[in-house]
């Protein structure tokens, strides 16, 4: 539904999202969307490119439940069109949260970004995290979940937060709204970025996904948030009365 099944057909595609997107970041932490690959691939591969190729470690992607399902994660391999993301079983069984794996199969905040891992990150091992608490103490508890794996197995990693922004308002608003609560990512101040989001009413979805990597983040040593690009679906549909926000954010 969000991108072809054909491997040759999404690994051009893929390859196209990718060109001339080199950066010189070394990105502790990413924001990417997770729509549909026509309407927000290339923002999406803008955020991964924030990370350099060769990393091989392990991916800590975390994603809002969009069903209601309580926060779980996934113990078996994921599989794509262009081949399977192992799972990092040793960080799974450190992280202490409960394996659901029912609750994923509908999931697609997660799977979307699964192929970019995928394609740019051949080697890399993979833990999802699907988040169904995304307030501010889920994020700070999450977070301290994550926190306590990396002391116990000391993985190099580097943490996804899947989300979009505003949902089905007009550009200007969304623009407004959604570089508004992203400003308060610069200095990763958290309880800002909720503040902001809950005065403006911005949706959001991975609101909670997005403050735990911060806070993950800043832990391990990460600075300030830069913002590499926004984009809403109205630059695909020329539709700007109702449009859905993407941002590429890079945690430094």
């Amino acid at each position: 539904m969000f991108y072809p099944a054909e491997p040759r057909h999404l690994e051009q595609l893929l390859e196209k999202f990718f060109q001339n997107k080199a950066t010189r970041i070394n990105a502790r932490g990413i924001v990417s969307p997770h729509a549909g690959y026509v309407y927000s691939g290339e923002t999406a591969a803008c955020a991964f490119s924030a990370i350099p190729p060769d990393f091989d470690g392990t991916f800590v992607v975390i994603g809002p439940s969009h069903r209601g399902y309580m926060t779980s994660t996934s113990a078996i391999p994921w599989e794509t069109p262009l081949g399977v993301v192992e799972i990092d079983s040793g960080f799974v069984d450190a992280l202490d949260i409960e394996v659901d794996e029912i609750s994923q199969r509908n999931e697609h905040s997660l799977e979307v970004q699964m192929p970019f891992i995928k394609y740019r990150f051949p080697r890399a091992r993979l833990v999802p995290i699907m988040m169904g608490d995304q307030s501010y103490e889920g994020a700070l508890g999450l977070a301290e979940h994550v926190l306590q794996a990396i002391e116990h197995t000391r993985r190099d990693l580097r943490i996804v937060a899947s989300s979009d922004f505003s949902h089905y308002v007009p550009e200007e608003v969304a623009r407004r709204h959604d570089l508004y609560a992203i400003e308060a990512l610069n200095t990763l101040n958290v309880s800002e970025f909720y503040r902001r989001l809950r005065d403006t009413g911005a949706s959001a979805c991975g609101y909670g996904p997005i403050a735990a990597m911060c806070l993950v983040s800043q832990a391990l040593g990460a600075q300030k948030g830069q913002l590499l690009r926004y984009t809403t679906s109205g630059d695909v549909t020329q539709d700007y009365n109702q449009v859905v926000g993407y941002a590429a954010i890079a945690v430094i």
